[in-house]
């Protein structure tokens, strides 16, 4: 019962499927964790819509040459286990093809933008 693990499953599947778009349960981390991935070029863009009336999000997905930019997610942070990372703690993930993302306290940033901006946070999932 992770939404957040739920919304980056979905995506994974139905990039791994060859579907364009994707329809989440709207929430307001989702939304900032959907910006850092669209900023680090892994979704295009997202709006919210209405769907039977409960706030929804509409992700579209990117591909590269027919593959798929996400081919899979690591959650590092789960509801049993909170996972902190400290700005010297952050590192590249599958040499630098893919982010980690962290909810620090300047927002959910990727690791690239929080070590720029010199903070840590929790680590929710790594991401290629």
């Amino acid at each position: 019962m992770d939404p957040i693990a739920n919304m980056l499953i979905m995506m994974k599947n139905a990039s791994l499927a060859g579907k364009g778009v994707v329809i989440v349960p709207h929430s307001k981390i989702k939304e900032g964790i959907l910006e850092c991935l669209k900023n680090e070029g892994y979704v295009g863009k997202f709006s919210k819509k209405a769907r039977k009336d409960h706030p929804v999000l509409e992700i579209e997905l990117l591909y590269t040459d027919k593959h798929p930019r996400i081919t899979d997610v690591e959650r590092i942070s789960k509801g049993s286990r909170r996972v902190y990372y400290g700005m010297r703690d952050i590192y590249p993930i599958l040499s630098g093809t893919g982010i980690l993302v962290l909810s620090t306290p300047k927002g959910i940033l990727s690791g690239k933008d929080a070590k720029k901006n010199q903070v840590g946070g929790e680590a929710l999932f790594k991401l290629w």
